[in-house]
């Protein structure tokens, strides 16, 4: 008897299309929670006790921008991150995907999420990784705004309106009644297969290098693009390989590229 398959890959989203209130409403309370907890770590120092207990330091607050925000520009930049990348996800949630989203991949998704993102913030508030300084120096404000903001916040907006442009071209062409049961192959998803995860890893990796540097984004970006190769598009093409068949095999010729345009 042959050994069963050793390397099963896990899709984390469900390719069922059909509503799903209560896996909805969790994933959409998990990430409207989220970017409050990266208000209270950016404005309160939460978690400053985890970042002394290793032998860091914490970074001074900086000057708000306003009183009632509490938040330096830098932190709130940081924070605007946070929430927008929340706000994305909810709107693909609720006005894009027709996939259900059962709780038993909301309570992950939204648990993955938070973890990353805290990372950024934590990162961020410990003189010793932060972006916003220099061999530990106090540059939070002062040599405000720091290279790795200005390109990672580049990166973060090109990111997010690369994924979400192209999801958005895609629904609409899916919302046409004469394209059921057709493969997109249009807009941006001409360039890669996958744009649309081009854009996640894009958004991710300027996310971590505005709070924690060329190094922690370095590891995000490579995190997310081998998440992306080895699990997550295996598991599209898979799913598209049943659903379209042909339509699929010509769109990968006429398309070689999966993540990369021009390149991979």
């Amino acid at each position: 008897m042959s050994s069963p398959d050793k390397h099963i890959l896990h899709d984390y989203l469900s390719r069922i299309k059909r509503p799903s209130p209560l896996g909805s409403t969790v994933f959409v309370g998990l990430r409207l929670a989220e970017p409050l907890v990266q208000h209270a770590i950016l404005s309160q120092n939460l978690g400053s006790s985890l970042i002394n207990h290793f032998g860091g330091e914490v970074l001074p607050f900086g000057i708000p921008v306003e009183p009632c925000i509490g938040l330096s520009p830098y932190r709130l930049i940081l924070f605007l991150m946070s929430a927008g990348s929340s706000l994305k996800q909810i709107f693909w949630l609720t006005s894009v995907a027709e996939q259900e989203m059962p709780v038993k991949s909301a309570i992950p998704i939204g648990a993955f999420n938070f973890l990353f993102n805290s990372l950024n913030s934590l990162f961020f508030i410990n003189k010793f990784t932060s972006a916003a300084t220099n061999g530990g120096q106090d540059l939070d404000d002062p040599d405000f705004p720091s290279i790795p903001l200005v390109v990672g916040s580049a990166a973060y907006v090109t990111g997010l309106m690369l994924e979400l442009v192209s999801e958005l071209q895609r629904k609409r062409f899916k919302k046409d009644p004469k394209n059921k049961g057709k493969n997109y192959a249009g807009g941006l998803f001409s360039l890669a297969r996958h744009i649309n995860y081009t854009g996640h890893v894009l958004m991710r990796g300027g996310y971590a290098l505005a709070a924690g540097g060329w190094i922690w984004s370095g590891f995000t970006t490579a995190f997310f693009v081998r998440d992306f190769v080895t699990r997550a598009i295996p598991c599209l093409d898979k799913y598209c390989q049943e659903q379209y068949a042909e339509s699929w095999n010509e769109y990968k010729r006429t398309v070689p590229y999966k993540l990369i345009p021009g390149v991979y």
